[in-house]
């Protein structure tokens, strides 16, 4: 999973960060957001295992330990925790488009795509739901419908989806124009190029664009 990928799901994350923010929960719960993945989970561990912790902060709690342990590459770990926040909380769209990618990652493109598919149900504007989607119709061999996803999260993820498949696509050598979050027709011609093979993905790697998407 790279750096930015991995941003984006945490950021979607931070949108709910206020239900572990409360009460003795309060430090656990705003290290549950921690940047180093080891004091994440442990602090979401703690929160996980507190007496009588509310539905919501318990489900929140498993799917960001489930994060960190992704971030780790320890994806059968993180399905587990994302199972159980799902389970809690079946109507969770972070969590299942984030299982959705453990499971794309894992090598299971046909086991994400119905989690993709319920993310997007309950979030129709999540530009990560999309992404992700995209990502396994293109590794399903599936170019047209990936090729309409990619528009739609570039559509609802605005500049910062577009600058991020611009970088990844110039690491390929399909793009050569400007990193500038603009879409373009040589940004579409470049995507389509990009879906015919299981060798590219439009999201560049670990560091390469941090400083054009930031």
């Amino acid at each position: 999973m790279s750096f930015l990928r991995s941003s984006f799901q945490l950021t979607a994350f931070t949108v709910l960060a206020a239900l572990l923010g409360a009460g003795t929960l309060r430090a656990d719960g705003e290290a549950c957001f921690a940047d180093r993945t080891e004091r994440r989970i442990e602090a979401c561990s703690a929160v996980i295992g507190t007496p009588g912790i509310e539905a919501g902060r318990l489900s929140l709690a498993y799917a960001m330990r489930a994060l960190a342990y992704s971030l780790r590459g320890d994806y059968v770990t993180s399905i587990q925790d994302y199972d159980a926040a799902i389970r809690i909380n079946p109507n969770f769209p972070v969590a299942l488009n984030n299982r959705a990618w453990a499971y794309f990652k894992m090598g299971r493109p046909a086991v994400a795509l119905p989690d993709a598919e319920s993310s997007i149900l309950l979030d129709p504007r999540s530009a990560h739901s999309y992404d992700t989607r995209a990502h396994i119709h293109q590794w399903l061999g599936r170019p047209g419908t990936a090729i309409l996803d990619y528009d739609r999260a570039m559509y609802f993820g605005g500049e910062r989806m577009i600058k991020l498949y611009q970088c990844g696509l110039q690491n390929h050598g399909l793009y050569n124009g400007p990193i500038n979050g603009q879409p373009s027709l040589e940004l579409r011609r470049a995507i389509a190029v990009c879906v015919e093979s299981t060798d590219c993905d439009p999201l560049p790697p670990d560091e390469e664009c941090r400083a054009a998407t930031s």
